[in-house]
């Protein structure tokens, strides 16, 4: 059987507008908000674009997102893929989006994405639905008794039916970006792909990554990167880097 081959992404006015400067996501996974904010201090005006996860959750990590958007007018991701009953997701995403922050996560599951849609409101907070962690592979989904099939189709028709249901975007791994970019239902919705590791970086826990400049091309929109910048001696310098194959790419 031939290789499958990605779709070329359709043209660019089919994608949603994203100034250069908030492509770069950084992942502030520490363990508290005084850690995060002090590396939001050392990398300055570099980054503007900043992702706050479940492991700061009890170690400020609201408090946080409040204070770096409402104080040093930061865009705020809130990682929180959440999943429940259609009912409590509706609940807890409309006490989250009166906040106001720009992305919120849910799992990609279409009751969940409806509910997190109806929750949401006329609230600005979009609602990016998980296709599947970029730190599985097949083996994985076997463990986790999903049904067969390739990962990458299985993550393009998981961000079909999140469209379908209304989500604004969907996470990703950067593998299959370009499929989804294809997608009718892509159209101006947006593509956020974690697993970014610039050249030279360990993968670390991911399994299916790419490179900055690759993901973008692939039909990314944002990327996001943690421990490659987080974890650096100068953090600054690998921002800056890597904004630098932004701009170029």
């Amino acid at each position: 059987m031939p290789e499958k081959t990605a779709a070329p992404p359709p043209p660019d006015n089919d994608r949603p507008q994203v100034a250069p400067r908030d492509r770069l996501i950084v992942a502030l996974d520490l363990p508290h908000a005084v850690a995060g904010l002090e590396m939001v201090e050392r990398l300055g005006e570099t980054v503007r674009f900043y992702k706050i996860g479940l492991g700061m959750l009890t170690g400020g990590g609201l408090a946080l997102a409040n204070e770096l958007k409402d104080e040093l007018g930061k865009r705020i991701f809130l990682d929180l893929k959440l999943f429940d009953i259609g009912a409590t997701i509706e609940r807890a995403v409309r006490g989250i989006a009166r906040f106001g922050h720009d992305f919120l996560t849910v799992h990609g599951d279409p009751h969940v994405v409806r509910a997190a849609v109806e929750g949401r409101g006329a609230s600005p907070t979009r609602i990016l639905a998980v296709t599947f962690l970029t730190s599985l592979d097949r083996s994985d989904l076997d463990a986790a008794l999903i049904r067969e099939g390739e990962i990458g189709d299985l993550v393009v028709e998981r961000a079909a039916r999140a469209f379908e249901a209304g989500a604004d975007g969907v996470i990703a791994s950067p593998r299959e970006a370009a499929l989804i970019r294809a997608l009718p239902e892509a159209r101006n919705k947006l593509i956020v792909t974690p697993g970014i590791r610039p050249r030279g970086t360990a993968k670390g826990d991911q399994k299916r990554v790419a490179s900055p400049a690759e993901a973008l091309v692939a039909g990314a929109d944002h990327i996001v990167v943690g421990r490659p910048i987080i974890e650096a001696p100068k953090p600054k310098s690998v921002a800056e880097m890597i904004m630098k194959e932004i701009s170029s790419t």
